[in-house]
This record gives C-alpha cells, structure tokens and sequence, in this order.
C-alpha cells in the first residue's frame, strides 16, 4: 500500500524519535505496524517544527506550509509534495479515518508559537485532545475497535501525553518558555514559574508532582480499559505502550520527582522486563 521508501523513512523517523514507542510497534502485524509508523511521521515531523526549529519563524513557517501541502494532497495535488503526506492520504483513505482529526492535530500544533501556559486542566486538556488524544482515535481506526473504545482511546493519549509533559517540564520551559501544567494546579500546591525554572525540588513540587501523577495513572486505567475493545491483534501493541508509559512516571518516583537534573527514562532491560511480562501475562 505504501512505497517501500516511505516505509523506510517513516520507520526510521519512529525509531529515532520515539524508541519506546517504536518497540510496541513491532508487536502489530505488519501492515498495521507500517501503518502506524506513517502515521507516526504525519504528527512527528510538524512536532519536530515546533519543538526543535531555533527560529521560531521559520518553525512557524514550515508548519503553515504543512498544512496546506496537506490541505492539497488530501484534494489529489500530490506533485512535489512531502512523501509522508502522500502516504498518510492513502492511510486516512484506506481506513476510514476521519480527517477531522488531523485538523485538530495541526491547528493544537500551531497554537504553541503563541501559548506558553494554560489556567486550568480543562485548558490543558483540549490542548491534549488535539496533539495526543486524537492519535489515539487515529490508531484505533488503523487497529479496528467497537464504538465504546473510543472514548478510552481518547483517554491513553491523554495519560500519555500528560506523562510526556511531567517528565519534560524542565526542558520544556528552559528551552522553549512553556509550561504545561496548569496553573490553578500550581497556584494550589504553591509552585511558581521561577520555581521550576530554578530546577527548585521542595515539598510544594513534590506534592504537585504526586497530584499530577495520580491524575496521570487514572487516565491510564480508564484507557486500559478500551484495550479489549480493540481488534486482538492489536491488543498486545497497545497494552505494552501503555505500560512502557506509565513505567516512566515510576522512574519520576524513583527520581524523588527530580525531572530538571535527570530526563526520567525507563532502562532497556526494565523495558524489556516489562514486555516480557506484558506478553506472558496475556498469555495466560
């Protein structure tokens, strides 16, 4: 379905920039898992724009650019155009996925050039609705699900994303000025801006840290639960980037919740442990 280049590019861009994620991959079939690697290069490559790209204008720039190559593949204008975009057409098409989705995806991405911080959780979780939930609704259309899953499927993206966001929050506001937590959270426990960019680890930031965690964990079980809603060849992919994930909010805690001095990151053998695990208890 997808030219054997493409392929190679996306695969390679999931492997670089998500190793965790990439290994999940390998679980799925083989048509699902060069399925999801596209997609996975679709919302990387405009993530990269906006993350990574010194100039903030020419980030801007780009990402504006990708949306309207975008906007033209989908229309059949595929001359000159960005092979991954081309893919991803021939991926939305072939599984039925709403392209609703991709447009929330691409305009939460350009909202980052001008928001650096959100009031509330609500705020915060429609930004996780367009640049994490709707992945997870892209890959159930990709896997196959009964209807109920979707709402679950919503929720790991966001338990995902938000887990993302915990152990980065460091980087993320000495690097790019954003802080994505919310700041009726942080106004409760105590926790300022100038706190976090001192890298300061006292007990308000511990107790913030363990009240986002717990809010982290519970997305994770509520979508846990949609995993059985899925195809079953896609089940075991799904549960073990779950568990990859929420194994990263363990190693914050093992971390006495210091994310400023050390990215929070599973080693490859606990990886491995937890999907040996992973796999021999859906197994039984």
């Amino acid at each position: 379905m997808f030219p054997k280049d493409t392929i190679t590019l996306a695969k390679n861009i999931t492997c670089i920039f998500g190793k965790g994620y990439y290994r999940a991959t390998l679980f799925f079939p083989s048509d699902i898992r060069k399925a999801i690697w596209i997609l996975y290069a679709f919302v990387r490559i405009p993530d990269e724009m906006v993350d990574t790209e010194k100039d903030v204008q020419k980030g801007k720039n780009d990402l504006t650019q990708w949306i309207a190559d975008w906007q033209k593949v989908r229309m059949g204008d595929t001359e000159d155009k960005h092979p991954i975009l081309i893919a991803t057409k021939t991926l939305f098409d072939h599984y039925s996925i709403p392209y609703e989705y991709s447009d929330a995806f691409l305009q939460i991405m350009m909202t980052d050039f001008s928001i650096t911080t959100y009031a509330k959780y609500e705020d915060l979780e429609s930004y996780m609705y367009g640049s994490a939930a709707v992945v997870g609704l892209m890959i159930s259309h990709i896997i196959g699900f009964k209807d109920s899953a979707l709402p679950h499927a919503r929720a790991l993206g966001e338990a995902m994303q938000l887990t993302n966001f915990l152990r980065d929050v460091g980087e993320d506001i000495q690097t790019r000025g954003r802080i994505y937590l919310p700041q009726e959270d942080m106004d409760r426990f105590g926790v300022t801006s100038e706190s976090i960019i001192e890298g300061r680890i006292d007990d308000a930031w511990k107790s913030l840290m363990k009240f986002e965690i717990q809010r982290a964990r519970t997305l994770f079980s509520f979508g846990n639960k949609g995993i059985p809603l899925l195809q079953g060849n896609g089940r075991r992919a799904v549960t073990i980037a779950s568990v990859l994930y929420e194994g990263i909010l363990d190693e914050i805690e093992k971390q006495d919740y210091d994310v400023f001095t050390k990215r929070a990151s599973t080693s490859s053998f606990r990886k491995a442990q937890l999907i040996t695990k992973t796999v021999w208890n859906q197994k039984k």
